[in-house]
């Protein structure tokens, strides 16, 4: 059976919002806290080997950067992944290895989950974030928090989401001041 993994890069107020757009001015935050310890932490939360889990959103973006990019350590992990895709529009999916989740999304995550295989890493997709929350389907929440505040933005939850409670595994420092916090799914809130 696989676990699945959320990895999300997040403002200290849970903004998660990083691309420039009339109604967010603030994108690229993260560059300016980019280091090789930073990098290498990342790329140890992932795992090796592990295939990705994306929202068609995400998958568009990354089709059009990740490929681009050359011979990095990033890049040629993301790149090898399969990249298994919630989208109602299969019929484009070009940046492979890559397979359509199926209609019944729910469905075809658990059938997925339920295989052999290597991780099932989320990076981004913050609506099948919560959908994969909400759910129990998500094993472990890696939150890489940087010591900034941007007020608005999407944020990792939305308003609508259900509580959840979490449980810290484990906590890392980088050099230039992310945390990166790795939290063990629990389930709902207890009052």
């Amino acid at each position: 059976m696989r676990k699945i993994r959320i990895i999300e890069h997040t403002s200290l107020d849970g903004v998660i919002q990083h691309e420039n757009d009339e109604n967010f001015a603030h994108g690229n935050w993260q560059a300016a806290y980019r280091s090789p310890d930073g990098l290498e932490a990342a790329l140890e939360a992932q795992g090796s080997p592990f295939d990705l889990l994306l929202g068609r959103r995400t998958y568009d973006s990354w089709s059009d950067y990740w490929p681009k990019v050359g011979n990095t350590s990033m890049a040629n992990s993301l790149n090898a992944a399969t990249k298994y895709v919630a989208t109602h529009r299969p019929d484009n999916l070009e940046w492979g290895p890559v397979e359509d989740l199926g209609s019944d999304i729910l469905a075809g995550i658990r059938g997925l989950k339920s295989t052999d295989g290597p991780d099932l890493i989320v990076w981004g997709s913050s609506t099948l974030t919560s959908v994969l929350l909400d759910q129990g389907l998500a094993d472990e929440v890696v939150l890489l928090v940087y010591p900034i505040l941007l007020g608005r933005g999407k944020r990792f939850f939305s308003e609508s989401a259900d509580p959840r409670e979490l449980s810290l595994v484990s906590t890392k420092v980088t050099s230039t001041g992310v945390l990166i916090n790795t939290y063990r799914h629990v389930g709902s809130l207890r009052t």
